[in-house]
């Protein structure tokens, strides 16, 4: 039987004999391995209700093996995590359509509505506008300063795209937009600025660019006209797709999350009905391309009586 070598994903054969003492009788009648292998295969919307079993699967989902086993097998699932009410975060897996409150983050309130990325830029506590970045690693729980950018820029938004990241849109004064990007290279630790990059006009009322990236392709939601649009990085121009399933012109961009989920790109807004209110979300597959100029949206699941505006939203995938 292939084993685990040392070190990796979180594992360590100094301590093999203790854990396969403490996992013994998972499942009875089956190696801890293979006990262990089965188990990561179990959907973690799941795990909450695994864990009151017995104090032993309890401790397998507190320690935290079960991820990295899962990470070892290539086992990725995708799942939502969303604030839309005072009530907290909660997770959704689109596959289960199933929903689960998460226990309340042991931190400043204002977390719950403040977006905090791997790699931070822009303003400090004041709403002055700077040029500093940091780069947040998760694993060591450590916030490293980088070089500046070329620009100071504020309600600006970034992402990675071919391992490097970028920064595009925001505004470095009440009056003035910027349409330049600015790409941070990891390896020489330099930022080369990309002028009109992100044409679309910003202001201080409108929320940060909507964008999302999928397969390395980069794509956003235009405020103004609900449209979503494809970046193409030969030419430094946009092109536009095809409509929003719901609107974002109406708030200005704000309240409303546009993100990657796996191989889709995922939105996820307010919706009023004869019902009440509730948040829609819906994905689209760029692979399955655009027919007749409108975009295949499909309605994962939509969450009733929290009101209609998305504090914060992201996809992880483990």
């Amino acid at each position: 039987m292939k084993t685990r070598s040392s070190g990796e994903d979180g594992y360590d054969d100094s301590k093999r004999f203790t854990r396969e003492r403490s996992y013994d009788s998972l499942l009875p009648g089956l190696h801890v391995d293979i006990a262990l292998t089965c188990l990561a295969r179990v959907r973690r919307s799941d795990h909450a209700s695994l864990a009151c079993l017995n104090r032993k699967f309890n401790s397998l989902i507190s320690s935290g093996d079960l991820f990295g086993l899962r990470k070892q097998l290539g086992i990725i699932e995708h799942q939502v995590y969303l604030v839309c009410d005072p009530r907290g975060w909660e997770a959704f897996d689109p596959v289960r359509k199933k929903w689960r409150r998460l226990p309340k983050i042991p931190c400043d309130e204002c977390f719950n509505h403040a977006d905090k990325e791997s790699l931070a830029v822009g303003s400090d506590k004041n709403g002055t506008v700077l040029k500093s970045a940091e780069l947040y690693d998760s694993k060591l729980g450590r916030w490293e300063l980088l070089p500046n950018m070329n620009s100071p820029r504020k309600l600006c938004s970034g992402f990675f795209m071919d391992g490097k990241f970028y920064v595009i849109g925001g505004i470095s004064s009440p009056n003035v937009s910027l349409t330049c990007g600015e790409e941070y290279n990891l390896q020489t630790r330099k930022w080369r600025k990309i002028e009109g990059m992100y044409p679309n006009v910003n202001n201080a009322s409108q929320a940060p660019p909507l964008v999302a990236v999928v397969d390395n392709q980069l794509y956003a939601v235009e405020h103004s006209t609900n449209m979503v649009k494809k970046y193409d990085k030969e030419k430094n121009t946009w092109s536009v797709l095809g409509r929003l399933p719901l609107r974002a012109d109406s708030s200005n961009g704000w309240g409303l999350a546009f993100k990657a989920y796996g191989e889709e790109l995922l939105v996820v807004g307010g919706q009023r009905s004869r019902e009440g209110e509730g948040i829609v979300l819906s994905s689209w597959c760029p692979r399955s391309g655009v027919k007749n100029g409108l975009l295949d949206w499909k309605m994962l699941d939509i969450k009733e009586h929290v009101g209609l505006f998305v504090y914060n939203c992201a996809v992880m995938g483990c």
